[in-house]
């Protein structure tokens, strides 16, 4: 009932589910593979990667300022939406 109120509320989520298919497809891709340890670094950097881009913010900058940030620091997370977006 809100988005009655507030014309600028979509009425439905497809550009969110759209946004996040990306992600979810790449997991899925990795199911099949061989090596368990493989599947899960692969589908854990494909999800990095992915929510780079949906944070705006170049991926190979982004995991490159996540692991500097670890090594300096360890135990330090760093989240793709903390660091600027890219430039357009």
């Amino acid at each position: 009932m809100r988005f009655l109120a507030e014309p600028k509320i979509p009425l439905d989520t497809n550009s969110v589910e759209r946004a996040l298919r990306g992600v979810a497809v790449g997991r899925k891709n990795h199911y099949g593979s061989r090596s368990e340890r493989g599947t899960r670094t692969a589908a854990l950097f494909y999800s990095l990667i992915e929510s780079a881009k949906l944070c705006g913010v170049e991926p190979r900058a982004y995991l490159r300022e996540a692991t500097l940030r670890a090594v300096r620091n360890p135990g330090t997370v760093t989240l793709a939406r903390d660091l600027k977006p890219k430039k357009s």
